[in-house]
This record gives structure tokens, sequence and C-alpha cells, in this order.
């Protein structure tokens, strides 16, 4: 190989963003030589790597797009703590087919019973799968949809979202909406139904969600989405938090909460 050839096949590898490739071409190429290796193995070996490489920045890339605020894993959640919370079906939930069907999860239950825990790993499931995952508090989330509204940038802002095959949104009941907020939620709801996923957690019962949107018709107009396709997954159990302040001896052993 002449010295014009070696550099414009590093030149070549860098315009076509083969970043892995070319950086590593140059040690490969002498140990492929002293192993003996054939062209194609050299070719198989550098082609794997590059793509090893830009799935691991991809990922990287979707993991900060979503916005997670915390890592959480379903090999870490506690499931001999919440029996109520049937791993079966999370695993069921967890082979993501649910977002290929355009379907909804929706977590139900108290504080602290690790609603937030599952959305978090089921999200980042789907972040390694290759899934655009986004997550949301549902208060700010409702507050961003209203400003883009009274700018008129509501379309933009759904369509914004649109990209995202799942959306996580968090902690639907602990601040009420108020009527403008409503109406952008039951847009976005309408936007994504039967055409992408939907994570939700709420500390509130279904029968309660007419208080959150201080409206019993629309809240009943955005179940109807909701549940149309869903798998709602009811969590009975005491608090994490609770359990560990209780453990440190920071709350007497018969505190419930």
């Amino acid at each position: 190989m002449s010295k014009l050839e070696y550099e414009r096949l590093h030149h070549n590898l860098k315009l076509l963003n083969l970043i892995t490739f070319e950086s590593i071409l140059d040690n490969y190429l002498e140990i492929a030589s002293r192993d003996e290796k054939s062209t194609i193995e050299i070719l198989d070996y550098l082609i794997a790597q590059e793509l090893q490489s830009k799935e691991a920045r991809s990922l990287s890339l979707r993991m900060r797009l979503a916005g997670f605020p915390v890592e959480k894993r379903l090999d870490d959640f506690d499931f001999k703590f919440q029996p109520s919370v049937d791993k079966a079906s999370i695993k069921e939930i967890a082979s993501l087919k649910f977002i290929h069907n355009a379907e909804n999860v929706v977590f139900l239950g108290p504080p602290g019973v690790g609603k937030t825990h599952l959305a978090i790993a089921l999200g980042i499931e789907a972040a390694e799968a290759g899934f655009k995952v986004s997550f949301s508090n549902a208060s700010v989330l409702v507050e961003r949809l209203a400003k883009a509204e009274k700018e008129k940038k509501l379309e933009d802002k759904i369509r914004g979202l649109s990209k995202f095959q799942l959306l996580i949104i968090d902690e639907i009941g602990y601040l009420p909406f108020d009527e403008l907020g409503a109406h952008c939620f039951f847009q976005l709801i309408s936007r994504r139904y039967e055409r992408a996923s939907i994570i939700f957690t709420s500390n509130k019962s279904y029968g309660e969600w007419g208080d959150i949107f201080k409206d019993h018709v629309i809240a009943a107009a955005i179940l109807d989405r909701i549940l149309h396709h869903c798998t709602t997954v009811n969590i009975k159990g005491d608090s994490y938090r609770i359990k560990e302040r209780r453990k440190q001896g920071l709350i007497p052993q018969n505190f419930s909460g």
C-alpha cells in the first residue's frame, strides 16, 4: 500500500463517518497480519466493531433524549416486597409488544410503591431495544403544552412528541390540571391514540381522574382512549421509602403512613 493510498483510505473512512473503523484500522491490520487473517475476516471484524460503536453512541443519545431522572432496572425491583405485582405480567410488558401494538400501560398505586421505578425500567428496556423514549413529569408536561398553546405552537409541540415511540408520563394526580391544561392533555392523548404508546403512573384510581382534570366529561374521554388498548397494573403495598426509614430507625416499626 502506497502512502497516497494509505492517506486516501483514512480520509475516506472519516468522510464516511466510520470513526471506529478508522481509529483501529492500523493496529488491527498488524494483528491480522501476524495471525494470518483473511481479507474477509479482517473486514468482518472491522465492520462489526464499527456497528457496535455506532449502536453504543445511538443508545447513549436515546438515553439522553429520554430524560430519565434516575436509572432504574427491572432486575433491581423487589417483587418480594411488593407481592401484588405479578412478575410474569411485568415480564410480558417488558417484551415491548405493547409498543409494537401502540398500546398503553398504566401503573396505579399509592406513593412509594415502585410505580416510577417500573416505568423507568421499562423505558430503559425500550431505549435499549432501539425505541425513542421520552420521560416527563405530568405537571411539567402539561405546563409545557399549555405554554405552547398560548404561543399558538401546540401543534408543533405535539408533533415533536410524536417522534417518540414511547412517552412516559409520571405522577398523574399529584397536582390537578386547569381547564387549559386538561384541553392540551386531551389533544396529546387523542393524537397518540392507536398510533403510539404511553406509560402512565398515578396515585389516583380511574374513578378519581375527574378530579385531576376538574371535568368528568373530559376525564372520561381521556380514559376512553387510554384504556381501549391498555394494561393496568395495580400496586398495593408499603412504600419503599417508609421501609428504608423504618430500617434506619427513623420512624416507628408500626408506622404505615
